[in-house]
């Protein structure tokens, strides 16, 4: 009874399921960031083997978030995790220069995969705090997101998983295209790239979009 009247209100007050899926290498700070947001406070996490899912209720949408292990051999379970996203979430330590490569790669094949073409997706360059943390301009594009990323949406956010800084304003930016885009699938978009300051970084560390525009 009780689920079903939570349910109806969902209905009568318009809330939204949306389905994301977290991935990206070890130690990138993933599960740290799913806390975060689900607890609202730093939890001390061990490596993920196998996955963690988490409800996190956001701007009357209810965000079924998935979050994959991503140690190199755990990543060929991800495509079990690949239908029905509203969104792709990927995490990359922007201080860790070494794996850079590493990351992109596992990028470019994501988003090359079927099941994920009509995923939205939105970076959280993590560790955004350290010195020697990535702009989010570099990142674009050492990623190369203006041409593996052409025809989707796309969002870089810095982010500290730690304190938890950043990681609204990548929700925000989710829930506002999530909103703007309804149930169509989004095709043919325009480039049109816009950098914002982001409120808790250094000027370097501006969130960074991408394509904005067009049409479905």
């Amino acid at each position: 009874m009780g689920q079903l009247m939570t349910r109806v209100l969902d209905v009568l007050w318009g809330k939204e399921d949306r389905r994301l899926l977290m991935l990206g290498l070890d130690a990138a700070g993933k599960t740290t960031i799913l806390y975060r947001l689900q607890l609202g406070e730093d939890v001390h996490s061990i490596p993920t083997i196998g996955f963690n899912v988490e409800k996190v209720e956001y701007r009357n949408i209810s965000f079924t978030i998935w979050d994959v292990g991503g140690q190199d051999r755990l990543r060929k379970l991800w495509r079990h995790y690949y239908k029905d996203n509203d969104a792709l979430i990927f995490v990359i330590d922007s201080a860790d220069r070494a794996r850079l490569n590493e990351a992109r790669s596992e990028l470019h094949h994501l988003l090359s995969e079927p099941q994920l073409l009509d995923s939205i997706l939105l970076i959280y360059a993590n560790k955004a705090d350290l010195p020697q943390a990535i702009s989010v301009q570099e990142m674009a594009r050492l990623l190369q997101l203006d041409n593996v990323a052409k025809g989707r949406p796309w969002y870089v956010q810095p982010s500290c998983a730690v304190t938890g800084d950043g990681l609204v304003e990548g929700l925000d930016w989710l829930s506002e295209k999530l909103k703007e885009l309804g149930s169509h699938t989004y095709h043919g978009i325009r480039q049109d790239e816009t950098i914002q300051p982001a409120a808790a970084f250094r000027p370097a560390a501006g969130s960074l979009e991408g394509p904005a525009g067009g049409g479905w």
